[in-house]
């Protein structure tokens, strides 16, 4: 699934707001941090840890980066393949069309099922709506952010 969203700065600036993974607790519903691992820094194959907040749990998870090219996409797998988050940036008249997207891929979907047993299902479609109502609640803050300067 994905959302877009007109941003009034150029793709390079938005780059660097969505690539910078320790400003997404500040945008994010879900996500209430992020660091890098190790040292690392916004390139494909480095690491970083997100923590997420629900009214149900806390946790951690482990993300790789998928995807580093300035000013066009910054995308990240989650706990080694279970879902992909991204960011795509195309210039369009007077800045930037951003388009956030989220896939829970075949290994979340097994890997849910195998945790959660008969409620697998019901833990798949809770991700599915966060996503849902999360993606342009982050898109819209990510615009205030970087149309606020």
């Amino acid at each position: 699934m994905s959302e877009s969203i007109s941003v009034a700065v150029s793709p390079e600036q938005l780059y660097a707001l969505v690539a910078d993974v320790t400003r997404m607790g500040e945008w994010s519903p879900v996500c209430r941090a992020c660091w890098w691992d190790d040292g690392a820094g916004p390139q494909v194959g480095a690491w970083f840890t997100g923590r997420n907040v629900t009214p149900e749990r806390t946790w951690e998870a482990r993300c790789q980066v998928v995807a580093a090219e300035p000013g066009r996409r910054f995308a990240w797998e989650v706990n080694h393949g279970w879902a992909y988050w991204g960011y795509e940036m195309a210039a369009e008249d007077g800045g930037t069309r951003l388009t956030e997207s989220w896939e829970l891929l075949p290994e979340g979907v097994a890997g849910l099922r195998e945790r959660y047993g008969e409620t697998g299902d019901a833990e798949i479609a809770k991700r599915s709506e966060a996503a849902r109502s999360g993606i342009p609640a982050t898109l819209e803050a990510i615009k205030r952010t970087a149309e606020s300067g």
